[in-house]
């Protein structure tokens, strides 16, 4: 997912908030990505700064015509089954902004309790000192990044690239390797 952001700290009276949220579904027995989506979020508390557009390539007329958060999170349960499906994200930030502003704006936490962060899988797989960023991961296992980085909907199309590859090396958490589980919402 993407949030405001700017190049120092928040402007008097703002706050980071989600305007991306990226999906990529996977079909995990044949081991490929299969779809792409992104939901645009308005945010309610912030606005999209220049360092953010540039960061990102969202700009505030284009998340001003996203959903209200509480919808987006409707959506997520509605549509993706988000409650019932395992999911991932690089690092823990995405998992922490979503429980951040749920808390925050009285909204049910969309997801279920299966949450991997997929950068300390990466760094458990690769035997690595420190856990890298999404791109270096791709570069360090040769694949290529795939459209705009810090685009929602592309991250996590790169993310389940890099899923698949733990997968493929059998040291996906769960698999038969033992890796330790990220800790995260049980």
């Amino acid at each position: 997912m993407e949030a405001t952001c700017w190049e120092g700290r928040p402007p008097p009276g703002e706050v980071s908030e989600i305007i991306e949220i990226g999906l990529c579904v996977v079909d995990v027995e044949a081991r490929k990505r299969v779809a792409k989506h992104r939901i645009l979020v308005r945010p309610a508390r912030s606005a999209v700064s220049a360092f953010c557009t540039e960061l990102t390539g969202l700009t505030s007329a284009e998340v001003e015509g996203g959903l209200e958060f509480r919808e987006a999170c409707a959506l997520l349960e509605r549509e993706h089954r988000s409650r019932s499906r395992a999911w991932v994200s690089w690092g823990d930030y995405d998992r922490r902004q979503f429980e951040r502003q749920c808390s925050d704006g009285g909204v049910s936490y969309p997801f279920g309790s299966r949450h991997t962060n997929a950068k300390q899988a990466f760094t458990h797989c690769f035997n690595l000192r420190r856990k890298p960023g999404m791109s270096a991961a791709l570069e360090h296992v040769g694949l290529p990044l795939e459209g705009r980085h810090h685009s929602g909907a592309d991250d996590a199309w790169n993310i389940a690239a890099l899923m698949l590859e733990i997968s493929a090396r059998g040291a996906w958490p769960g698999s038969d390797e033992k890796v330790s589980q990220p800790t995260g919402r049980r």
